[in-house]
């Protein structure tokens, strides 16, 4: 614009010149379009240039912009990644200084626990040597229990001494009939003419022997010491043998005994001669409950419940006083006057009746009676 206006001046002056000077500065204004026109098309390309320059720039900045966010971002994961780095690094710290309490509680434990080994050794030393003891005090227990158990059969046996005596007698009277009736039957020489009457004679006097015969051996096997074996055991047959022991003291004190059995046979696991003590024990604590009754009565009861038989033996004396009840069962405790009882019998009748697995309990009735009630299993093939 500058070039344009300065040639506009000079057009006045163009006229005055000759055709030669025109054409040279027609000349020079071609060279100086020229140089223009390559000047512009320099700075054309220069322009583009810098336009190209500008957009580079441009993109330039953008990935710049881009890549400080970039940065930024990276930043803030790699601060990120930092705390948590240090969290774990803490964490990690904070677990190793647990782990170093947890070995010492360990060292610690293992120290408690040899400590308790070693004591759980003398422990079992010591318990070994109590259960030795015990074992040695359990037996001498049981030892003193069978003790006692015979004890109490022996003291029963002196008390049926005046009874069994007098049982023994009529068999003996008998056979000194019989024998005498056979001696005088052979001094009469009727040995050769009535041999069968002789033969009856003595017979006789043998089934009397053998009577006699029965009852003794059934006091020696009451005698003895029970063994502790277990067997099928008929009930009706030892409660009618206890009844039999009993039977004459029973009969001179106007004793009535009412027996109820089953029709069916009643087998329980036990031992005979310990059931025959408790049998008799009951019977014997009936008896002298009834001396003072008129009209005297026992009552012997078996029924069958399920797998259990129960069997009461009860009488119609005063009962038991109130308030007794519950140490009727207490060793050496007794309602009987001073030198009338040892207190064992009941005793020995619950713990006899304990090993059986089985329970014994008392009905009282003051004023109208009493009832012992004993539950014993049944013989499993019984069931």
């Amino acid at each position: 614009m500058d070039i344009v206006q300065s040639s506009v001046p000079d057009t006045v002056a163009y006229q005055a010149m000759s055709h030669e000077q025109l054409l040279e500065t027609y000349q020079q204004l071609l060279l100086q379009n020229s140089s223009l026109e390559m000047r512009l098309h320099k700075s054309e390309e220069r322009r583009r240039a810098f336009i190209h320059i500008l957009t580079d720039l441009n993109m330039v900045n953008r990935k710049l912009h881009d890549q400080r966010k970039a940065m930024i971002h990276i930043l803030a994961d790699y601060e990120h990644d930092r705390s948590r780095l240090a969290a774990q690094t803490e964490r990690l710290h904070n677990s190793r200084r647990a782990l170093m309490h947890i070995l010492q509680d360990a060292h610690q434990s293992n120290l408690r626990l040899e400590n308790s080994r070693k004591a759980m050794i003398h422990i079992m030393s010591d318990l070994k040597e109590t259960s030795g003891e015990v074992q040695r005090r359990e037996l001498e227990l049981r030892e003193k229990q069978e003790q006692l158990v015979q004890a109490g059969k022996l003291a029963t046996l002196g008390e049926l001494t005046t009874g069994v005596a007098h049982e023994l007698n009529n068999p003996l009277n008998n056979i000194g009939l019989f024998v005498g009736n056979a001696i005088d039957l052979i001094d009469l020489g009727m040995a050769d003419t009535d041999p069968e009457r002789i033969l009856q004679e003595l017979d006789s006097a043998m089934r009397q022997v053998r009577k006699a015969t029965e009852i003794i051996s059934h006091l020696r096997t009451f005698g003895r010491a029970a063994s502790v074996s277990r067997e099928p055991v008929i009930l009706a047959s030892v409660i009618e043998n206890s009844i039999s022991l009993m039977q004459e003291q029973l009969r001179l004190r106007q004793i009535e005994v009412q027996l109820h059995l089953p029709v069916q046979e009643v087998v329980v696991m036990g031992n005979e001669i310990q059931l025959e003590q408790v049998f008799i024990n009951l019977l014997t604590n009936a008896r002298d409950a009834l001396s003072e009754v008129v009209h005297k009565v026992i009552t012997i009861t078996c029924e069958i419940h399920g797998p259990m038989v129960d069997i009461k033996f009860g009488d119609n004396g005063p009962g038991i006083p109130e308030g007794l009840e519950q140490r009727i069962f207490d060793p050496f405790f007794t309602t009987k006057d001073v030198g009338a009882g040892t207190g064992l019998g009941l005793s020995i009748t619950y713990g006899i009746i304990k090993e059986h697995q089985g329970a014994i309990v008392i009905e009282n009735h003051p004023g109208e009676g009493a009832a012992f009630l004993i539950q014993l299993p049944l013989n499993a093939d019984e069931l």
